[in-house]
């Protein structure tokens, strides 16, 4: 069960009053300050400061709220996992980058629920950034992602290496060249992905080695979403520099033609994140072989 003391200590920053800590658990306002200080006696630190008529956390009490939450999700999904394991089922959230979102993954993804009915999966779909905190605070199962996280809680499983192509419409000028040079594609009006985008980053870092920059190129319109980017792009409106796993599909079904960049041998992972305690690994396990397999069957 978690520390009531820690409960006591994120309403009383929820609220920023003892007094409405106080009224929201129940409590006496005496029974508040004895939680907070005998954090604050066990932890050997001041937990707050007062700036005008206003609590604000000290360094050392934002380092306690930190690990406070985590024992608070973390005892939130043991509940939830003992309710569930009780009514049978076996749920798992799962977090995608935008760009995994919209390759492969959902379809294996897909494969491994139909072949396990007692499992649900939930995907939520955000940066890297914020799944990483989603992870931390145990608000995911695992996530996948183009690229990796630093974490010494977490574990990492290649799922893929992906690398930057040109993605045009089959009615292109350049749907059928072998290869593209950046000449090339400076001639070309060109749908990018924002700047905090990895794809973007990567194909900037390849341009920064060459002596360019972008602001050589034509860049017509950028988008952050990438199932309108691939809608854009098959309409013959612009080409883009995208991850090749992110048209594997739509080029599979002649809806879109991959085109390799001269010169350009910048690759990218594609990994599982976990936790180093997540107990159901062959669950990873599976998904791995399952996205092998997909890409044995695209041909690419």
């Amino acid at each position: 069960m978690i520390d009531s003391k820690f409960t006591t200590l994120l309403t009383v920053i929820k609220t920023g009053s003892f007094t409405k800590a106080a009224e929201m658990l129940s409590l006496t306002q005496p029974a508040i300050s004895h939680h907070i200080h005998s954090l604050e006696s066990e932890y050997k630190i001041q937990m707050f400061y007062t700036k005008g008529r206003k609590l604000k956390l000290t360094p050392e009490g934002k380092i306690l709220e930190k690990y406070a939450k985590k024992q608070q999700s973390l005892y939130k999904s043991m509940l939830k996992e003992l309710k569930e394991c009780a009514e049978g089922e076996r749920p798992f959230k799962i977090g995608l980058t935008p760009t995994a979102e919209n390759n492969l993954v959902p379809n294996v993804i897909a494969r491994y629920c139909t072949a396990h009915p007692e499992i649900k999966i939930s995907i939520i779909s955000d940066t890297i950034k914020k799944l990483h905190t989603k992870l931390i605070n145990r608000e995911l199962d695992f996530a996948i992602i183009e690229g990796s996280i630093s974490d010494s809680e977490l574990e990492s499983r290649l799922l893929s290496t992906d690398y930057l192509c040109l993605v045009v419409s089959p009615k292109h000028p350049f749907a059928n060249v072998s290869e593209a040079s950046l000449e090339d594609i400076k001639r070309l009006p060109l749908i990018m992905r924002p700047q905090s985008a990895g794809t973007r980053q990567l194909f900037e870092s390849f341009l920064s080695v060459n002596n360019e920059t972008l602001k050589n190129f034509n860049i017509m319109m950028e988008i952050d979403n990438v199932s309108t980017l691939k809608a854009l792009v098959m309409s013959n409106v612009g080409a883009s520099i995208v991850a090749h796993s992110f048209c594997i599909t739509e080029a599979r079904q002649g809806r879109l033609n991959i085109i390799p960049i001269k010169d350009l041998n910048i690759s990218r992972e594609i990994n599982i994140i976990y936790h180093k305690d997540f107990m159901h690994t062959p669950v990873i396990d599976e998904l791995c072989a399952l996205y092998g397999d997909a890409l044995l069957y695209t041909g690419m």
